[in-house]
């Protein structure tokens, strides 16, 4: 992901991941979690350092039924993973 500055939040973060992989906010969560040490990032103002590289994983809403198609990578598995790495990008 490319984003201007040094740190970018967890939520705007979701944000960016949600909309490049056509992600429904309705449908699911996001789990990320620094690749290096293991920690599970909770609070949506949690600062992500830039060049950090995450593991991003889908969470179904309870109750929630898929409205894709079955064969969709999106929608098919519960534990699909996306890794991912912050890169940024400042812009003169």
């Amino acid at each position: 992901m490319v984003f201007d500055g040094l740190h970018i939040t967890l939520k705007d973060l979701k944000r960016q991941i949600m909309d490049r992989e056509k992600l429904r906010a309705a449908d699911c969560d996001l789990q990320i979690t620094n690749a290096q040490t293991k920690e599970e990032y909770k609070d949506e103002e949690d600062l992500i350092t830039k060049n950090s590289s995450v593991i991003v994983r889908r969470i179904p809403m309870v109750g929630v039924k898929s409205s894709g198609n079955k064969t969709s990578k999106t929608t098919v598995r519960s534990d699909q993973q996306f890794h991912h790495h912050a890169f940024g990008a400042s812009k003169a």
